[in-house]
């Protein structure tokens, strides 16, 4: 009579191919969630940067907050990213908007994302 099931080894080997293979995969699948996460983070600058073209014309000077601009970040970007906006009055008037990662994010390839009232984005590789 032989004995159905696996031996010692058998599960041992199969438990630490499993291990590598997650060993590879997890880091991968971070790195991905966190493009994903830097990405709307650029679409939250940009949509800003838009508003506040849009609120100078209206009022002839650019906002100095999100809620200003009617700029609402999205709920799974709390934790990851921190915003600010920095409006300067004088002639000409400026904006920046920066977004900074915080938290895992930080470990980003780009842990701040900066946009401003020319257009310029900083670091440009990271766009």
């Amino acid at each position: 009579m032989r004995n159905r099931g696996f031996s010692l080894i058998e599960l041992v080997v199969a438990i630490t191919i499993v291990g590598i293979l997650a060993a590879i995969a997890l880091p991968a699948y971070t790195s991905q969630l966190r493009k994903s996460s830097r990405a709307e983070a650029q679409s939250v600058l940009t949509t800003a940067a838009g508003n506040e073209q849009q609120y100078l014309l209206n009022r002839r000077a650019y906002g100095s907050s999100l809620a200003e601009i009617n700029v609402v970040v999205p709920a799974d970007l709390n934790g990851k990213y921190t915003f600010a906006v920095a409006a300067a009055v004088g002639p000409p008037p400026t904006f920046t908007l920066t977004a900074t990662a915080i938290g895992d994010q930080a470990n980003d390839t780009c842990p701040t994302l900066i946009i401003d009232n020319a257009g310029n984005r900083t670091p440009a590789a990271c766009w």
